[in-house]
């Protein structure tokens, strides 16, 4: 990165150190952090949606949609998450191609399917093998999305469904009293005051997601963890910047950024439920009551 950095070499100390550090794959291997954090930011609210929608099916009084509700929670939380996530990934990919090729080569007589090999006409790659690498990267990253909030939204629906039910009935009913609709009241009274249920859930779920974040690297994303084992294995004199097995401190990085966030998240939601739990009738709110008096 520097020009001092040119010829490894001859440095030593410090010097090699700061070089090392600030070399092109560390430059990489610190943009990974933000690939983490990029993919929490979009995955939560995403599973949350799937959550609230699965919570939803579940409660309709229509019974195909609310057995499709139950299903898809009781199906995703019955199956291993690596499992789903090493099988959803090419199946999904698969299916789009699939789809794209009835679409795009409506001729094709090939078999699309031999042994172990799926095969497809090149209109319908996704992406297009002459995309850009930053495509193929995107298109990858949009998976591990997908795959993401589908796994944590299954889990999501459950502690909304949950939290919906905790709410007192004769609440509910007090509203229809005064002539309040359905809708009206499950917008205006139940879920404004089902987050305070749901939060402690929900706030396990988010620090689990935290913590299956290095599953990113099974999906051939290049996350912290393929970084960590690429730049702390054992580097011979062929490499620029000779050193042994080095993985242990790596990991110990990665186990400070994890702590470290982990901390944040817990303060962060320890202030909203305080927020969400005031004027509740619930124990917080009157812990806060008592408090306040």
């Amino acid at each position: 990165m520097f020009s001092h950095c040119a010829d490894p070499s001859a440095l030593s100390g410090l010097s090699w150190l700061m070089c090392y550090l600030t070399s092109g794959k560390h430059i990489l291997f610190y943009s990974s952090f933000g690939t983490v954090l990029l993919l929490l930011a979009i995955t939560a609210p995403v599973a949350l949606a799937f959550g609230f929608g699965g919570a939803i099916a579940a409660r309709s009084r229509f019974l195909p949609l609310r057995l499709l509700g139950k299903g898809y929670t009781a199906i995703v939380r019955g199956v291993p998450d690596i499992i789903f996530f090493m099988f959803f990934v090419i199946a999904l990919d698969q299916g789009l191609e699939w789809a794209l090729h009835q679409i795009a080569c409506p001729d094709w007589t090939d078999p699309i399917r031999t042994g172990l090999e799926f095969r497809v006409c090149p209109e319908a790659k996704v992406p297009s093998n002459s995309s850009p690498q930053v495509i193929h990267e995107i298109y990858g990253f949009g998976l591990a999305v997908v795959t993401f909030a589908l796994v944590f939204g299954a889990f999501a629906s459950n502690v909304i469904y949950g939290a919906m039910q905790a709410v007192p009935h004769a609440q509910l009913e007090t509203a229809e009293a005064y002539g309040m609709t359905h809708r009206q009241v499950f917008w205006r009274i139940l879920v404004p005051q089902m987050w305070v249920y749901a939060l402690p859930g929900l706030s396990n779920l988010w620090l689990i997601l935290i913590k299956a974040t290095p599953l990113l690297f099974l999906l051939g994303v290049k996350d912290i963890v393929f970084w960590a084992q690429e730049l702390g294995a054992t580097k011979t004199d062929t490499y620029a910047y000779p050193h042994g097995d080095w993985r242990l401190w790596y990991s110990l990085a990665l186990l400070v950024f994890y702590l470290a966030f982990t901390r944040v998240s817990e303060i962060i939601l320890d202030r909203l439920a305080r927020r969400l739990s005031h004027g509740q009738a619930t124990a917080a709110g009157e812990a806060q009551r008592r408090a306040a008096a």
